[in-house]
């Protein structure tokens, strides 16, 4: 079974966080990740940096903007996580735009996920239709969740479509703006998590955008399975550095 969906199975609430591959600096990824995972997160979004990101608000695009001057590149990225699952069991996706994945070649880029341990991908810019048509072969092939976004402004029918496509969880955001870290939320999302929650879709959900405190972590996984978490911990990386995040994720979790 994939990691994925042996860790949705168990009876928690899951904190999935989000970080940009080579940032702060080129070599950091496997420290952060390797940390991650001591300091008690549940999966990671490894962000694979793109140029145009468009889905992403100001500290993560300025943390891709680096991560590329870094040099950083997909071939990079798998060669730095050759070993990783020597050191690391938890779930890992990559996170990034399809250009890339295009450039690199689908079907090699996938190879090379199930070479390294990469359970999933998300790619804001993939449409569902496409993916279905053109691509789930091939991700199934390699054993690889391929993981959609759904917002407020999503129909109930693309949801439903969604769901049946999806083998995972959908990645709910919260509102319709880009990432960034809020601080908290409002009628409207609220009324969006119960809306979905209601639909009773075959697989969970995640919440992510604007999540980056304990309050915003609570109201987002009251209906649903768990939240991510981005910009709020990259900012927490530019002050910190790559080393100590407990203190971080236990606030996020309420273990003071």
């Amino acid at each position: 079974m994939n990691r994925i969906n042996q860790k949705l199975k168990e009876d928690k609430k899951l904190l999935s966080i989000y970080f940009t591959a080579g940032y702060p600096n080129i070599d950091d990824t496997v420290t952060i990740i390797q940390n991650l995972e001591k300091s008690g997160v549940d999966m990671i979004e490894i962000g694979l940096p793109f140029s145009d990101p468009l889905a992403d608000g100001p500290t993560i695009q300025a943390s891709s903007t680096q991560a590329l001057k870094n040099g950083m590149t997909s071939e990079l990225l798998f060669e730095q996580l050759k070993a990783i699952r020597q050191s690391v069991s938890i779930p890992l996706i990559i996170m990034g735009y399809f250009n890339p994945m295009l450039q690199y070649g689908v079907e090699d880029f996938c190879k090379k996920c199930q070479e390294v341990g990469i359970d999933g991908l998300i790619i804001p810019d993939l449409p569902v239709d496409v993916y279905h048509s053109d691509y789930k072969a091939t991700f199934e092939k390699y054993a690889l969740i391929n993981v959609f976004l759904i917002t407020p402004q999503t129909s109930d029918e693309r949801i439903q479509y969604i769901d049946s496509v999806s083998d995972g969880f959908i990645y709910m955001v919260s509102s319709a703006s880009t990432t960034g870290a809020k601080v908290g939320f409002g009628k409207e999302q609220i009324d969006y998590f119960e809306r979905i929650a209601k639909m009773n879709l075959k697989n969970p959900q995640i919440v992510g955008f604007g999540i980056s405190n304990n309050d915003t972590f609570t109201q987002a996984t009251k209906n649903e399975k768990g939240a991510i978490i981005g910009s709020a911990f990259i900012k927490h990386l530019t002050n910190k550095g790559v080393k100590y995040f407990d203190s971080f994720i236990s606030a996020i979790l309420g273990k003071h």
